[in-house]
């Protein structure tokens, strides 16, 4: 009697548009968490014991002990930008692709960076409430700043930082940047961005705007000792990643006036790299709601592009399913050619 060959097991960690399922469902049979939450990394490792891909997000962390109870493993695809929470070295070791994606997060991210600048610049949540409580009209209150003819600095100057840079040039600021690697001289000339140290950029800068991956040398880049040159009663917004700035440093300068307000998308708890992260968002930091602005991490919540984001992965686990090596491949897995098929081991 002629054997039927098995069918490759995909496990999906969180929810996905229904055009991705049925993508992945011609092929392969499909583990899906159609729910809004993460599950227990017990039910992860479960799930993904049998799984030849893997698709995860950014609650997630993929490390050696996940990737041990997991035999057939042969690609992570990552529905996500920065990789911070996957061990990539672990992943190569084992002879597993891991793949990102690169470009599509960058614009909805950028954009929601200029729209928490101007929230938090122009009171905007704190008008809103005013306008539900008995809206009285018009009183001298409120008053902000404005973003137009400021100096705004940019920490990271990679795709991201670099979108923020064209965003804001309708505003006619000046622009500084931060980056170890500086861009080339086109660049800042088409951007019309000038190159600084981090010193200089934070005694400068109306605004800062993080926009800087998290690695060993990006935790807390922005510090107490840093912070505390920051131009008084500036503005900052972090959409990078919550670890690239101290929230307890934050409460500090807010409450001493010296910070004007801080926003952000991304948080420190979320940094699961981390094994000292804070366990949530400091209920201090919460309560300071009109000198604060929080989104719960949307840069990339944009309905068509969440869509991208997935179709992108999903296509990342068919590819290398099938031997090829995955669009967004971060590492060339042991065992791997340069061709993208296994080698003889």
């Amino acid at each position: 009697m002629k054997q039927h060959s098995r069918r490759p097991k995909v496990v999906l960690t969180h929810r996905v548009h229904a055009p991705i399922l049925e993508l992945l469902s011609e092929s392969c049979e499909v583990v899906a968490n159609q729910s809004d939450s993460s599950l227990p990394a017990s039910e992860v490792r479960r799930r993904a014991a049998e799984a030849d891909g893997l698709m995860v997000f950014m609650p997630d962390r993929v490390d050696a002990e996940l990737l041990d109870s997991c035999p057939n493993l042969k690609v992570v695809a990552g529905a996500l930008k920065g990789n911070d929470n996957i061990d990539v070295e672990a992943c190569t070791e084992r002879g597993i692709w891991l793949t990102r994606v690169e470009d599509l997060l960058t614009e909805p991210t950028a954009e929601l960076a200029v729209g928490l600048l101007i929230g938090l610049a122009r009171n905007i949540t704190a008008g809103d409430r005013r306008v539900r409580s008995n809206f009285a009209g018009w009183r001298p209150t409120l008053y902000g700043s404005t973003l137009v003819g400021s100096t705004i600095g940019i920490v990271g100057a990679g795709n991201l930082g670099r979108a923020v840079a064209r965003m804001l040039r309708g505003f006619a600021p000046e622009l500084l940047y931060f980056d170890p690697e500086p861009l080339s001289a086109a660049d800042e000339a088409l951007l019309d961005i000038r190159r600084a140290d981090l010193s200089d950029l934070l005694e400068r800068s109306d605004a800062v705007v993080v926009c800087a991956p998290l690695s060993a040398e990006t935790v807390h880049l922005l510090d107490r000792n840093r912070l505390e040159s920051i131009r008084p009663g500036a503005l900052l917004v972090n959409v990078g990643r919550g670890s690239v700035v101290d929230e307890s440093a934050v409460i500090e300068l807010l409450r001493a006036g010296q910070l004007g307000g801080f926003a952000a998308d991304v948080f420190e708890f979320e940094d699961l790299s981390r094994p000292d992260r804070p366990a949530g968002i400091s209920a201090e930091l919460l309560a300071m709601q009109d000198r604060t602005l929080f989104t719960p991490h949307l840069g990339s919540a944009v309905a068509a592009t969440r869509l991208k984001i997935e179709e992108h992965a999903a296509t990342a686990i068919l590819q290398a399913l099938a031997g090829h090596e995955p669009h967004g491949a971060v590492n060339r897995p042991c065992g791997v050619g340069s061709a993208g098929t296994p080698t003889a081991l």
